[in-house]
């Protein structure tokens, strides 16, 4: 009598051990890779701020004053293409503005970096957990 040719796959057991050692694996990468996609949109808001910064420049050139809303900037379309920011202006007077950009969308779930801002004298700032600007301003 001949025995059929063994024919190779795999047991529940091995797909179930299998499955544990890929759910522990996800459940150590994805909060990091998670983590790494809300520090690189940070990016975003860093040249939002840098453009908004140069326009403000630009315009108190030309005006002697700064602009107090973006779309005196011509930066109407550039905010409302963002996906992860939004910009105001505030604290604008003679010779002073303050660029917020605010964290929206998916986004917010960055707790270290809330918000960041630029000033007329170029300092930066930011709300949120982070120990220090460094982190939201590398």
């Amino acid at each position: 009598m001949k025995r059929a040719a063994h024919i190779g796959g795999f047991t529940l057991l091995e797909m179930l051990i299998a499955m544990v050692i890929l759910a522990i694996l996800a459940s150590i990468a994805l909060p990091s890779y998670l983590s790494y996609v809300l520090r690189s949109n940070r990016s975003e808001a860093q040249a939002l701020l840098s453009e908004a910064a140069s326009r403000q420049e630009r315009y108190f050139t030309q005006n002697n004053s700064y602009a107090s809303t973006a779309a005196a900037l011509n930066m109407t379309s550039y905010v409302a293409n963002l996906k992860s920011y939004s910009l105001s202006i505030s604290n604008v007077g003679a010779a002073t503005y303050t660029l917020t950009a605010t964290a929206i969308g998916s986004q917010v779930k960055d707790k270290d970096c809330k918000t960041l801002t630029l000033d007329q004298a170029g300092a930066k700032g930011y709300s949120g957990t982070a120990a220090s600007a460094s982190t939201c301003w590398p």
